[in-house]
């Protein structure tokens, strides 16, 4: 799955609109929009070419054939390089949950399949799961029967979900949740298996996984999938 990306933007507020008509441009249609405000120093600000103002965050699915051309876009139509305008960069999927998800994820997107990244070696996964707002309890009840643990859950504001219904069988609304689920890479396929299966219908949830190179915090998890060992 190392052929296709999570893309993350983050600029200032005002310019959110011209970065998604440049996205629908490439076939980029489904994106994730949510607001943040930075609590880094200013001279992190500065060296990364923001201001301490609110902040709008787009995460859109692509293919690398389609980031070669949009990056080539960002800096020349949204100046991207300009001190202030925002940043952009991808995190590889390692996989995504179904081929209807797929499908729509990348509906007008090229897509070319290439081998399989050394990033499926990590340890640990990260699940993003998209849903209708109203639907974390399903999600997270069906992820637990999987041996889950919790969940973050982001609200934010979705946008090119029109064509949801020919893809996967249901409307997907604007006002989205965003649960973020770590879990170890052997019970990945399991608990994404859960998710597609066992949440609500109406939830209308796109689940997919990135690698996790490093860890901090995760010291319950690590001992415990270490105690077999100690058995022995």
């Amino acid at each position: 799955m190392s052929s296709l990306f999570l893309m993350i933007t983050i600029t200032d507020r005002r310019s959110t609109d011209g970065f998604l008509q440049l996205y629908k441009s490439h076939g980029v249609t489904v994106s994730m929009r949510t607001v943040g405000s930075g609590t880094a120093v200013q001279e992190t600000l500065s060296t990364l070419g923001l201001e301490k103002t609110e902040k709008a965050v787009l995460l859109a699915v692509v293919t690398a054939e389609s980031w070669q051309k949009i990056q080539k876009d960002l800096r020349r139509e949204m100046q991207i390089d300009v001190p202030g305008t925002g940043i952009a960069f991808i995190v590889p999927l390692s996989s995504i949950g179904g081929k209807r998800a797929l499908m729509f994820l990348t509906e007008h997107q090229p897509l070319t399949w290439k081998e399989e990244s050394t990033l499926k070696d990590t340890r640990y996964e990260l699940l993003l799961v998209v849903a209708n707002q109203g639907y974390t309890g399903s999600i997270m009840d069906a992820a637990r029967t999987a041996g889950a643990g919790g969940g973050t859950v982001i609200h934010a504001k979705g946008t090119g979900m029109e064509g949801a219904a020919a893809f996967l069988g249901v409307e997907l609304v604007n006002e989205k949740e965003l649960v973020l689920i770590v879990s170890r890479t052997s019970q990945k396929n399991t608990i994404m298996k859960a998710i597609m299966e066992g949440a609500n219908p109406k939830a209308g949830a796109i689940v997919f996984s990135l690698p996790v190179t490093d860890t901090a915090g995760l010291r319950l998890m690590e001992e415990d999938e270490a105690q077999p060992e100690a058995a022995l």
